[in-house]
C-alpha cells in the first residue's frame, strides 16, 4: 500500500503560508475567502475545490491543474482503502476472440 499523498492544504500551510509568516487570516484576506474556509481546508477539514485551487494557483502563481492533481490523488488515495467487493471485471476483447474460436 502507497503512503497516503499530502493533502493540498498541509501543502499550502507548510511551503506557503508559514515560511511567509502569514497568519491564517491574513492569507484568507489575501486568497478572497473567509478565515473558517481556509481554516478548514489548511486543517484537512475540507477538500480542495476548484475555486479555491484558482484562488491559491493565482496568488502562488502556479497552475489550478498542480493544486487539484494534488487533490485528486489523495481522493482517489482514500477511495482505494474501501475498494468495492461486489464488482466483477468485464471480458476482455481477447477473452472474447479466444471463446469465438472455441465455437
Amino acid at each position: 500500500m502507497k503512503r497516503r499523498p499530502t493533502h493540498p492544504g498541509v501543502v499550502l500551510l507548510e511551503d506557503v503560508i508559514k515560511p511567509l509568516n502569514l497568519t491564517i487570516t491574513d492569507a484568507a484576506k489575501m486568497l478572497g475567502v473567509s478565515r473558517k474556509a481556509l481554516s478548514e481546508f489548511v486543517n484537512e477539514k475540507a477538500m480542495l475545490s476548484p475555486e479555491m485551487a484558482i484562488r491559491i494557483a493565482t496568488a502562488t502563481h502556479t497552475s489550478p491543474e498542480s493544486w487539484m492533481n494534488m487533490q485528486q490523488k489523495l481522493t482517489l488515495w482514500e477511495a482505494e482503502q474501501h475498494l468495492p467487493k461486489n464488482v466483477i471485471p468485464f471480458p476482455s476483447a481477447a477473452s472474447e476472440e479466444a471463446a469465438a474460436l472455441q465455437m
